[in-house]
C-alpha cells in the first residue's frame, strides 16, 4: 500500500491523473498546462509571461528530482505516466503570447506546435532524453517547448 506522500507525488507527476489517460498520455497532459495558462491569461494579465516562467521552474525543480521515484514506480525510463513534463513545456511554449488577444487561437496553435515539437523531438531535444533520471524526462519538453514557442510567435506576428 502505498504512503500519503506517494498518492501526492503520484498525483503531482500525473497532473492529477492525466497521465493515466489509456492513449496519448502526453496529449493528454498538456492539458494541464492549458488549463494552467488559462488561470494565468484570466487572473494575472499583466503578470502572465512571468506566471509561465516561473512555474514551469518551480514544476522542473520540484519535478526533476522526482524522475528517479517515477521511473522506479513505473518500471521504465521517461514513464508515460509522467506529464509533468508536458505541463512544462507547454508553459514554456506560451509564455509569450499577449493574454488579452486571441487567447483561444494562440494556445489551441500553441499545444498543436508544441505537440508536435514534443514527438518528433529536433535536436538537441531527443538526446536530451537520454540524461538520467528527471532531468531527461523534463528537458527535451523544454527543448520543444522552446522550438513550439519560436514557431508560435512567428505564427502570431506574422501570420495571424
Amino acid at each position: 500500500m502505498s504512503s500519503a506522500k506517494d498518492r501526492l507525488i503520484e498525483a503531482y507527476l500525473t497532473c492529477f491523473g492525466l497521465g493515466y489517460a489509456p492513449i496519448a498520455s502526453g496529449t493528454f497532459g498538456t492539458l494541464g498546462g492549458v488549463a494552467l495558462a488559462i488561470v494565468f491569461a484570466l487572473y494575472l494579465p499583466a503578470h502572465y509571461m512571468l506566471a509561465c516562467l516561473v512555474t514551469a521552474v518551480v514544476l522542473t525543480l520540484i519535478g526533476a528530482p522526482l524522475g528517479k521515484w517515477a521511473e522506479e514506480k513505473w518500471q521504465r525510463k521517461d514513464p508515460g505516466q509522467y506529464v509533468l513534463d508536458e505541463v512544462i513545456g507547454f508553459l514554456v511554449t506560451v509564455a509569450f503570447i499577449d493574454p488579452e488577444h486571441n487567447l483561444t487561437i494562440h494556445l489551441a496553435v500553441g499545444f498543436l506546435l508544441f505537440r508536435f515539437f514534443d514527438i518528433f523531438k529536433p535536436p538537441p531535444a531527443r538526446q536530451l532524453e537520454k540524461v538520467s533520471g528527471g532531468w531527461g524526462i523534463i528537458l527535451d519538453d523544454v527543448v520543444a517547448g522552446i522550438y513550439a514557442a519560436i514557431a508560435l510567435c512567428i505564427y502570431t506576428n506574422y501570420i495571424a
